[in-house]
């Protein structure tokens, strides 16, 4: 009834019901991380401290990629198809998503890291609990920037 709508009662509006097309299950703990690779496939992160690239037509895990020691909180896809993954080891990983091997560990933060994003030209950015940002050359290992401050709380 259009007089109910009018005074905030929304319950004359009909809820959608949707249900989910696709429930992919294998982690241990908690997810905290989630990336489309853009060819079908999804990858994982977890407090299990693995990540899990997913099949998302089948639903089954294609590789679980381990390698961190600490959760696993930051995922995002590079422009040459590897994934950048960040975890509570105040590490950041770059992994092969068709063979599963790490192709390098950036060190370098002096805490956690909880945020990442490729910004071209093979460098991804990282934010950390220590409200920093460090842009990274994924070609030469190296913090490509001087470290970016500024930030009054954790960058996420």
């Amino acid at each position: 009834d259009h007089q109910d709508m009018e005074h905030g009662d929304r319950s004359a509006r009909p809820h959608p019901v949707s249900q989910s097309e696709l429930t992919l299950t294998g982690h241990s703990r908690m997810v905290t991380a989630l990336c489309a690779l853009g060819d079908g496939r999804l990858t994982s992160g977890s407090w299990d401290e693995t990540i899990k690239i997913w099949n998302t037509e089948t639903g089954q895990c294609d590789l679980t990629l381990t390698g961190h020691s600490g959760w696993v909180t930051a995922l995002c896809v590079l422009g040459d198809g590897r994934v950048a993954s960040g975890s509570w080891d105040k590490t950041i990983k770059i992994w092969n998503t068709e063979t599963g091997q790490c192709d390098l560990t950036l060190t370098g933060h002096s805490g956690w890291v909880t945020a990442l994003c490729a910004v071209g030209n093979g460098r991804v950015a990282s934010g950390c609990k220590n409200k920093t940002i460090k842009i990274w050359n994924t070609e030469t290992c190296q913090c490509d920037l001087t470290t970016l401050i500024g930030h009054s709380g954790w960058v996420t």
